[in-house]
């Protein structure tokens, strides 16, 4: 089975953002990350030892930015990052920080396939948040955990999972963590992450060689995306319909739809390149499905035409030749067996002669004529010589 493992890693990290996250994520990759590296690098152990709550609060943010920023870029970065992160809030029971950093380590290992490490730190990270909803402090709320934090770092968990189960052929399991996560998608109005887990449930369903239930995630998909506005979610459920209908064979329904997906994305080129890549693929695929469609079409006519010749040309040679020469009647197979005799007898009766002039003309006897004439009378069951006639004539014999 062929798995598509780049689209699925950059499900991955869209998912891992879904939702509102429990303190704002800039995204450091248009901006200049050696600056802010400078910024931590001024944090040396013991300044770390005398800094206060706040401060201590802001280096793990910074920490948990370059550690976002450098995901898509630099993996061992990022996963110093998520260590760096993690020596701050692990001792201090920070539950939320050490989720998304054992989660982010966890997404490094997943992209070199090194999927049983992935499941440690994914199930560390599903620890943390079971804590939160157990009513772990946070950092900044004596109260704990608001819910619609704790639903974020649960469903961007149960999409890393169910990544991991995909990858692995688990699909049932890979199912299972999707479902979870689009129910507290739903509960949040999180229309957008519900988009993108939808989408990435009908890639999975072509995968699987399921096309009906592809067709149907892609639905949902497109309704979610509609729902909340995301125009390139849109172009992308567009790109899943067009691989949809182009492994139908469908190629005429397929290309428009991929290449409305291609001028958007031509027209957005910071949007995930690699998707314009597949989608172009794609385009390339049902055009050369087309050119020999149209082929095997073209030569499927050219052999149609030809045979509606043939047959018209048969037809008026069968007419001419009927023309020319009327059609002998058929044996009848009611016609009784003659003698060669018994059929010049017959011959000559039927041309009028007498049995006198039969005899002198077969040099027999007139008796002997006569004699003939009766057995044929009695072979075609019939009373007299012009009944006879007439019998023989319907059997075709003269």
């Amino acid at each position: 089975m062929r798995k598509c493992f780049s689209h699925i890693c950059v499900i991955a990290v869209i998912l891992s953002l879904a939702g509102p996250l429990s303190s704002a994520y800039n995204d450091h990759r248009g901006h200049n990350l050696d600056s802010l590296e400078r910024v931590v690098a001024k944090w040396t152990p013991d300044a770390i030892d005398r800094a206060s709550t706040g401060e201590l609060i802001d280096l793990n943010n910074a920490c948990r930015d370059l550690m976002l920023g450098y995901n898509p870029i630099n993996g061992e970065k990022s996963v110093f990052y998520a260590r760096k992160a993690l020596s701050i809030s692990r001792p201090r029971g920070w539950m939320a920080s050490n989720s998304d950093a054992y989660r982010y380590i966890g997404m490094q290992f997943y992209g070199h396939e090194e999927y049983d490490s992935a499941m440690v730190y994914y199930k560390a990270a599903l620890i943390c948040v079971d804590s939160m909803a157990n009513g772990a402090v946070s950092p900044t709320d004596t109260v704990g955990y608001p819910q619609h934090v704790i639903d974020d770092h649960y469903s961007a968990l149960y999409g890393s999972i169910g990544n991991l189960y995909n990858m692995m052929d688990s699909i049932p399991q890979a199912m299972h963590y999707y479902e979870k996560a689009s129910e507290l998608f739903d509960r949040n109005g999180w229309n957008e992450s519900n988009s993108i887990l939808w989408y990435n449930i009908g890639e999975t369903w072509i995968d699987e060689g399921d096309r009906q239930k592809a067709k149907a995630a892609y639905d949902k998909a497109m309704e979610y995306a509609e729902a909340s506005g995301d125009s390139l979610m849109i172009v992308d459920v567009w790109k899943g319909y067009g691989r949809l209908y182009m492994e139908q064979g469908k190629t005429w329904k397929s290309l428009p739809y991929l290449r409305k997906a291609d001028a958007y994305y031509a027209a957005h080129p910071d949007y995930a390149p690699n998707f314009r890549t597949e989608n172009l693929d794609y385009m390339q695929t049902v055009l050369s499905r087309q050119k020999l469609q149209l082929g095997r079409l073209a030569g499927a006519l050219t052999g149609l035409i030809l045979v509606a010749i043939g047959v018209f040309v048969a037809r008026r040679r069968k007419k001419n030749v009927s023309k020319e020469k009327p059609t002998a009647r058929p044996f009848s197979a009611a016609a009784p067996e003659l003698t060669e005799r018994e059929l010049e007898i017959l011959d000559l009766l039927s041309k009028g002669y007498t049995a006198p002039q039969i005899a002198e003309a077969l040099s027999l006897s007139t008796e002997t004529i006569r004699w003939y004439r009766k057995k044929l009378i009695e072979k075609f069951d019939v009373s007299n010589t012009a009944s006879l006639i007439s019998a023989a004539k319907e059997c075709g014999l003269i």
